[in-house]
């Protein structure tokens, strides 16, 4: 019943190692696992808001609903798309696009997270370029924005090698006290302009709509 009334469930990104799409009820729950076993260090916070911390139950409820808020949420004004980020056939991570009226600012940002065993061997570059492909090449975005703390240079690493820009300095509290992020901004421009591997897009036409594209 879902399927035809909602169909970014069809939505397929696929790169040389992995597929990114809307993960099921069974696959958020495995994806909770996988964030609730660790995905920074204990003494680390890279996120914008600190939910990777929260105690059990809260956790498991919570990124549970985020999920739901997600699609519950949706409108072609204001949208956020939560892919779960597959390896061989098991989910490992997950990778974010969002906008706000983007059909007047052609403007998307990324968030994403991987699990820590299949961190360090490039997968996070791998998975942010194929959400920028989905915005440049198939949505027709003009810009694409990130930000990351000043300690956490292996997302700001991930940005400057697909291309991205320095764009300011930022300041975000995930834990009640303020502090610096670099934020990074890359354009059309810049995308079209750097030679990428491919990025096989599937059912995006049926999709289109939804976005504001």
């Amino acid at each position: 019943m879902t399927d035809p009334l909602w169909p970014l469930y069809h939505l397929r990104l696929r790169t040389e190692r992995l597929e990114l799409r809307l993960p099921n009820e069974v696959e958020i729950g495995e994806l909770c696992l996988i964030a609730k076993a660790g995905i920074h260090p204990a003494s680390e916070m890279p996120f914008g808001v600190a939910w990777s911390t929260k105690p059990s139950p809260r956790f498991e409820r919570e990124y549970i609903q985020w999920h739901w808020k997600q699609r519950a949420d949706w409108t072609p004004e204001a949208w956020s798309l939560e892919l779960a980020v597959f390896l061989g056939g098991r989910p490992i991570g997950s990778q974010s696009l969002a906008a706000r009226e983007f059909a007047t600012f052609r403007a998307v940002n990324t968030g994403s997270w991987l699990g820590r065993p299949d961190q360090g061997r490039g997968l996070g570059k791998e998975m942010r370029a194929a959400v920028l492909a989905l915005a440049f090449d198939g949505l027709d975005a003009e810009a694409a924005t990130t930000e990351a703390f000043f300690d956490n240079p292996a997302s700001a690493g991930v940005s400057r090698s697909l291309g991205y820009r320095p764009n300011g300095i930022g300041s975000i509290a995930p834990e009640g006290v303020a502090r610096e992020t670099e934020r990074f901004r890359m354009s059309r421009a810049e995308w079209l302009g750097r030679s990428r591997s491919e990025v096989l897009i599937d059912s995006l036409d049926g999709c289109r709509a939804m976005f504001g594209a």
